[in-house]
C-alpha cells in the first residue's frame, strides 16, 4: 500500500507559500510506515523545530488500475476519507533551496495521518464537499474540493499513468490555506461537512 500525495491543489496555499501554479500536479509518496497508529498521539520529531499541519481530503483506491481514463475514474474508489500530511517546514525549506527530493520533511515516521472512512454515496458531489480542521477547538483551515486546481478524478487518470493504482493505495488530494504549526499539547480535530473524522493529540 503506498500514499500518493498532491502538492499545490489549491491556489490558496500555493500564495500562502509563495509558490509557483504548475502546470501539472506536484506528486510525491510517503511509505505505509508514516502512517500514524490509530490511538496514537503525534510525537514531534528531534530533527525539525517547525512541523505543519496540512488538513486533505483522501480517497482510498478500491480496484487495480493503469492508465485509467477520466471518465472512468470514479469507478476507482468508493470511499472519502481526511487526514493529515505532517510537513517537516523547515527541513523542507532547507531541502527545496538545494534543489534536492522533499522526501525525509513529508515521509517521516507518523507524518500521515488518516482519519475514518466515509462511502461516497454520502455526498451529493464529491467535487462540493466542505471540510475543515480545528486545533484546540479553533478552526485553522477549511476548503472546499470544488476549489482544487485538479479534481479527484483528474487526479486519478494523472497519477496512473505513472503509477500502477492497487487497491488499498490512498490519494492526499491537497491541503488548503491555513497550514501552521503545531506545538506540544495541541489536539487537532478534522471535520468533513460537520462529521468528526479524526481527533489528535501532540506530544
Amino acid at each position: 500500500m503506498k500514499l500518493i500525495c498532491i502538492g499545490r491543489n489549491y491556489t490558496d496555499h500555493i500564495e500562502e507559500l509563495e509558490n509557483e501554479k504548475p502546470v501539472d500536479p506536484v506528486v510525491f509518496l510517503k511509505p505505509d510506515t508514516s502512517i500514524l497508529l490509530k490511538k496514537q498521539p503525534f510525537f514531534i520529531p528531534d530533527f525539525s523545530n517547525n512541523i505543519h499541519h496540512e488538513v486533505e481530503v483522501l480517497v482510498k483506491i478500491k480496484k487495480l488500475g493503469k492508465y485509467i481514463d477520466r471518465k472512468f475514474a470514479h469507478k476507482y474508489y468508493d470511499e472519502i476519507g481526511l487526514g493529515i500530511d505532517f510537513t517537516a517546514r523547515d527541513l523542507q525549506s532547507q531541502l527545496k533551496e538545494k534543489g534536492l527530493p522533499w522526501e525525509k520533511a513529508k515521509a517521516f515516521d507518523g507524518a500521515a495521518v488518516l482519519g475514518k472512512w466515509v462511502s461516497k454515496e454520502e455526498f451529493l458531489d464529491v467535487n462540493d464537499i466542505n471540510f475543515r480542521l480545528e486545533k484546540n477547538e479553533e478552526i485553522v483551515q477549511q476548503g472546499n474540493t470544488k476549489l482544487m486546481l485538479w479534481k479527484i478524478d483528474e487526479l486519478i487518470e494523472y497519477v496512473s499513468q505513472f503509477f500502477t493504482l492497487k487497491i488499498g493505495d490512498i490519494i492526499f488530494t491537497g491541503t488548503p490555506a491555513g497550514v501552521g504549526q503545531v506545538k506540544t499539547n495541541d489536539v487537532l480535530t478534522g471535520f468533513i461537512e460537520g462529521q468528526k473524522m479524526f481527533s489528535i493529540k501532540v506530544k
